[in-house]
């Protein structure tokens, strides 16, 4: 990966399960489903977002509690039952004006190869198969739903000269 890359980056779009979360599915016996997302995460995006880049996520599967987390985080650009995520991405690209290859999306499986082919940074998860991270423009260090997406937030910021700025008001 190129610093510029990650310096040229107004969008990132994450997929859920197996980012967001460790990927697991949790049911219970009435068929509710429930998902474990990480506070770090969720603070990192908080301080992306502050810093000027634009936040979404776009998912296959659909659920309340992604909703719900999307809301309480301050992601109005939430896309769920997407089985073409590079349609829904250029279609929100388009609505803000804003080219593919300011773009960055983080994905771990095969149906986000669309997106991640054609974005400007392409990033995943160790646990990724290999076919989706051999076509990663990056791959972090640690893995979805423990850290990733806290990862991925400070490398843009990093890139971007921002993160020192978001982490000012907790060293004072």
């Amino acid at each position: 990966m190129s610093l510029s890359q990650a310096q040229s980056i107004r969008l990132i779009a994450f997929d859920v399960d197996g980012i967001m979360t460790d990927g697991g599915l949790y049911l219970t016996d009435s068929g509710e489903e429930f998902k474990r997302f990480n506070s770090l995460d969720g603070h990192g995006l908080k301080m992306l977002k502050a810093s000027g880049v634009e936040l979404a996520i776009i998912t296959g599967r659909t659920s309340r509690c992604v909703e719900l987390r999307a809301h309480h985080l301050g992601i109005s650009h939430l896309y769920q039952g997407v089985h073409d995520k590079l349609a829904s991405m250029q279609k929100m690209l388009a609505q803000l004006d804003l080219p593919l290859d300011v773009a960055a999306f983080m994905g771990d499986d095969v149906m986000d190869l669309p997106v991640m082919l054609r974005v400007g940074l392409a990033i995943s998860v160790p646990s990724a198969p290999q076919t989706v991270r051999d076509r990663a423009h990056y791959i972090t260090e640690r893995d979805g739903g423990h850290g990733a997406v806290r990862e991925a937030c400070e490398l843009l910021m990093s890139a971007q000269g921002t993160l020192d700025a978001q982490l000012a008001p907790y060293l004072a």
